[in-house]
């Protein structure tokens, strides 16, 4: 069975993702996430350390399954959903660690700035709302990163005292309040030149701080460039637009579907299914999940027993 499992293994991706465990009865064992699936997965028959507890488990894995995601944060935000739908008996936690947080964007003139909040609710008309991140302190350091290169608490038209102090001697005025809002805003909306130009900055700030010898300060900048890759990265397992659907892909007489329910992935499905069958389900996919449905039904088929033996 190990010989059958590390060809198994072989065929994960080196992507970050979604993995679980399956027994001789098709009962899930466990569910994990990976930064690299490949690597992951295969720690638990290379050498689990600190996880010995896990090794009664292991002997009892009999199938593989993963899903592919395309950053790290999707694929804490599918682990995080699916463990809230369904505790597997080796899992301990309901959810996961992280919990859900949003970015708060305020233009108004007045006090205009950028926070972290807890829930998008009685929000104004003019204030935009971002997210779900997964993880508060994450979130506070995307936006230290942010308010670095783009100051928007010092555009604000009734500064007073030390705060018009700054804002003077770092040259800003309430007129380069709209020019921050539109850059943050295509940021947090993950454009990629917009990112690109604020990741730039945030480098340029960092070498001049190492070459200053500020180490300190280095290492914030550097622990904010990792929060902002964390924040912009692309992620679909959780959104606030508030859908129903099934994202359905095949390949190789395997069905895979992501079932979605208020814009939260709830379920992840596996089953053999032939072609003809799948007709139906692929037709109802949405465009913008068509490609991921369909790469991970021919992960899906590629770590299936019927290759893996």
């Amino acid at each position: 069975m190990e010989k059958v499992l590390s060809a198994v293994i072989a065929r994960l991706p080196l992507t970050p993702g979604v993995y679980r465990f399956r027994d001789a009865a098709g009962q899930v064992l466990y569910l994990g996430r990976a930064t690299v699936l490949r690597r992951r997965v295969a720690s638990y028959w290379l050498d689990l350390r600190d996880r010995g507890h896990l090794a009664p488990m292991v002997a009892r894995v009999r199938r593989i399954e993963a899903v592919s995601c395309d950053s790290a944060h999707e694929a804490a935000w599918l682990e995080r959903n699916l463990l809230t739908t369904s505790l597997p008996p080796w899992n301990l936690t309901m959810g996961g660690q992280e919990h859900p947080v949003y970015i708060r964007l305020d233009p108004r003139p007045a006090r205009p700035g950028l926070s972290v909040a807890h829930e998008p609710a009685n929000r104004p008309a003019d204030i935009a709302y971002f997210g779900p991140y997964l993880g508060g302190r994450r979130a506070r350091q995307a936006v230290k990163g942010l308010g670095r290169v783009l100051p928007l608490a010092y555009t604000g038209a009734g500064l007073r005292g030390t705060l018009l102090d700054v804002a003077r001697a770092r040259g800003l005025a309430a007129a380069d309040r709209g020019h921050c809002v539109e850059t943050i805003t295509a940021v947090l909306r993950r454009e990629p030149d917009a990112v690109t130009g604020v990741r730039a900055q945030l480098e340029e700030l960092r070498e001049a701080a190492v070459g200053a010898l500020a180490f300190e300060l280095a290492g914030d900048i550097t622990s904010e460039l990792r929060a902002l890759e964390w924040v912009t990265s692309p992620q679909r397992a959780s959104s606030m637009a508030a859908r129903d659907f099934t994202a359905s892909g095949w390949s190789g007489g395997v069905l895979s579907s992501f079932i979605v329910r208020r814009g939260q992935v709830r379920e992840w499905a596996q089953a053999a299914c032939p072609e003809s069958d799948a007709a139906t389900r692929l037709a109802g996919t949405p465009p913008d999940w068509a490609g991921f449905a369909q790469r991970n039904a021919e992960l899906a088929a590629a770590l299936s027993s019927r290759r893996g033996s």
